[in-house]
């Protein structure tokens, strides 16, 4: 058997501000918007009848890589506070970005919560080598936490 993880759905507690991080930060655009009546037998939240919009954002692949944004149209649910951490079950997401200096910038103008302002760092490389990186480590609207990195020569 051959596993090809096309997508992570995250849930979403302000479509519009979700959107204008993924296009704006991360630099995806969107794929799919719909919305969608829950029959209540597949998602571990939510109940048969409930309404929600999914938003699916597409990076540079095709097929692979996506991120889906789902919100609870109705009923709307209470959020709870957002914790800004990384603890069990809270995934860190990493992706590439052609300028980590532009990525920066544009995440500060959307108030996002920064946990690492932009730097510079080497790595291991998986064959060996060293992979030189400018990276910041920044927050979407949800708490979800990702680590934006540019490859540098050398």
């Amino acid at each position: 058997m051959t596993a090809m993880i096309k997508r992570t759905t995250l849930k979403v507690r302000d479509m519009e501000k979700s959107i204008a991080f993924y296009e704006g930060v991360i630099g995806m655009s969107k794929y799919y918007d719909n919305e969608i009546t829950l029959t209540g037998n597949l998602l571990p939240g939510g109940g048969k009848g409930d309404v929600t919009r999914l938003v699916i954002m597409q990076g540079e692949d095709p097929v692979i890589g996506m991120i889906g944004l789902l919100e609870w149209l109705s009923p709307k649910p209470d959020a709870p506070e957002i914790p800004y951490d990384f603890d069990f079950g809270n995934p860190v997401f990493v992706a590439a970005v052609d300028d980590a200096e532009e990525a920066y910038a544009k995440a500060q103008a959307l108030n996002c919560v920064i946990r690492a302002p932009l730097s510079e760092g080497e790595y291991p490389g998986a064959n060996g080598g060293i992979v030189k990186v400018r990276s910041v480590g920044v927050f979407d609207p949800d708490g979800h936490f990702f680590e934006l990195n540019q490859r540098l020569e050398g």
